[in-house]
């Protein structure tokens, strides 16, 4: 089995500006948390170090937007290729820092680089438009250009895929970027980076900023006033800051922020079906993903067949380091997320529910916790009206469907619903009145390249992925011309 030391060898010290990798008089430890052994010291940038990032992208910014669609395409292309060669070094590593199973490891790169590909394609398809004046006065030539230099801050719950979400789309559309990945989760970035350098980027076109002082570092950037793009996808808390910070340079944002996702599980649906899709909307990246199935509302009628047969699923789970081809479900991200788990399964059963499996920590090391199933929840247990993050299911019974949209609609979240039916004309109308951005209707997964990925109320702004996921990076323009 390869070790955490092993898979991350190799991956540079993590500050890069302008193709180069300086040295800094600071650093910090990325950990296993299957073990909690360092295997990593990366750059911690200062808040001048991260404006002379800011510099050289700006200087790049006029040469990238200049060059041809056909070529941004191309260079795209060859990351997708140049990523799926190294699938197997990209997944040791993502297992390494974030500590999901290598088989969720090797998914992740499939679906990060699946946007290389994505906007590879869509690079070459620009959008514009030839208008005629209502009044036949003027032509009306409506066309896109970059909106210039971006700061794109990653979570470390998907180190390759939220870097490529965001990378591909701002280099397809033109911009230059600054990427500042989480610093629990910043090898994989750094190890794609220098992978674009490999296949062609010119220098500056990208740099990467790892720090510990976020709010110093971005803070300075934001102010600054040449950043013109800001994308973020990690907390509602921090977001909200962020778009505080966007306001006085008017700098424009798009959010992806947190979820509390409902799973509904109809009288009619079919509960094999619906168990397996429990499984993968609740467990993929152990729970820890904004997308996981938060709240499980189930019928009454089916309530103690569902339960019955996830909690024999969750029980069945093989625990242990993700680097192990055994393991089935790795270490949450650190002692916090661990020790908040075990305080939402407790305030639960205080609450009133039932504990059917799981429920605490594993002994050390690293940061483990049970696969977790509670049933009887009431809706006012923390973990309804809190994101989980983690390897926990809260079940909670409803009598009629329109109860559980009422509950389920019943957040200032709205990334994602699921919704399991045996009546497909049923389960479509009861999902129009879903507030959410994106609703599953009998499946698990929503997270595809080709589909604009974001939500509502305060689980975002703008969208990701899709033929909409490039406009955010776009002004528009309008180009008056006499008849």
């Amino acid at each position: 089995m390869t070790t955490a030391t092993e898979a991350a060898a190799g991956v540079r010290g993590g500050l890069l500006v302008h193709g180069d990798w300086p040295a800094t008089e600071a650093t910090f430890d990325v950990t296993d948390p299957a073990t909690g052994t360092v295997i990593a010291r990366v750059a911690d940038a200062t808040v001048e170090q991260g404006l002379a990032a800011l510099d050289s992208i700006v200087a790049a910014a006029p040469g990238w937007a200049a060059t041809t669609l056909r070529d941004r395409a191309e260079l795209l292309r060859r990351a997708f290729d140049a990523v799926m060669a190294r699938r197997a070094e990209f997944a040791h590593l993502i297992s390494a820092e974030m500590g999901k199973p290598l088989a969720e490891a090797r998914a992740e790169v499939d679906y990060g680089a699946e946007f290389l590909r994505w906007y590879s394609e869509e690079a070459a398809r620009p959008k514009g438009e030839y208008r005629r004046s209502p009044d036949g006065g003027s032509r009306l030539l409506v066309s896109r250009r970059p909106v210039g230099p971006c700061l794109l801050i990653t979570p470390w719950n998907f180190p390759l895929a939220m870097a490529t979400r965001k990378i591909a789309a701002a280099l397809a559309a033109g911009c230059t970027a600054i990427v500042k990945p989480a610093p629990q989760t910043p090898l994989t970035t750094i190890k794609f980076a220098e992978l674009l350098l490999e296949v062609g980027l010119p220098p500056g076109v990208l740099n990467v900023v790892t720090t510990l002082d976020a709010a110093g570092v971005c803070g300075a950037l934001l102010a600054d006033g040449r950043i013109r793009k800001l994308s973020f996808t990690g907390s509602t808390a921090v977001g909200r800051l962020l778009i505080a910070q966007c306001g006085p340079k008017v700098v424009r944002p798009s959010m992806e922020l947190g979820g509390n996702a409902p799973f509904i599980v109809d009288a009619d649906a079919d509960i094999g079906r619906a168990v397996d899709g429990a499984m993968v909307a609740k467990m993929r990246n152990m729970g820890e993903a904004c997308t996981a199935a938060n709240r499980f509302l189930v019928h009454r009628d089916v309530a103690e067949e569902f339960g019955a047969l996830l909690t024999g699923r969750m029980a069945a789970l093989t625990v242990g380091p993700g680097l192990d081809p055994a393991s089935q479900v790795g270490p949450v991200i650190d002692e916090a997320a661990r020790q908040r788990l075990g305080a939402l399964v407790e305030d639960a059963i205080e609450a009133g529910a039932r504990l059917r499996t799981g429920g605490r920590a594993l002994d050390g090391p690293g940061t483990f916790f049970q696969p977790t199933v509670l049933t009887e929840v009431p809706p006012g247990a923390r973990m309804s009206r809190e994101e989980i993050f983690g390897p926990v299911v809260g079940i909670t019974v409803f009598d009629e469907l329109d109860e559980a949209v009422r509950l389920a609609n019943d957040t200032e979240y709205g990334l994602v619903a699921y919704l399991y039916s045996g009546n497909a004309e049923r389960a479509l109308r009861y999902a129009e009145r879903l507030d959410f951005g994106m609703v599953a209707i009998n499946r698990a997964l929503v997270s595809n390249a080709a589909a604009p990925f974001g939500g509502i109320k305060q689980s975002g702004l703008g969208r990701e992925g899709g033929r909409e996921g490039i406009d955010d990076y776009l002004d528009l323009q309008y180009v008056a011309i006499d008849a």
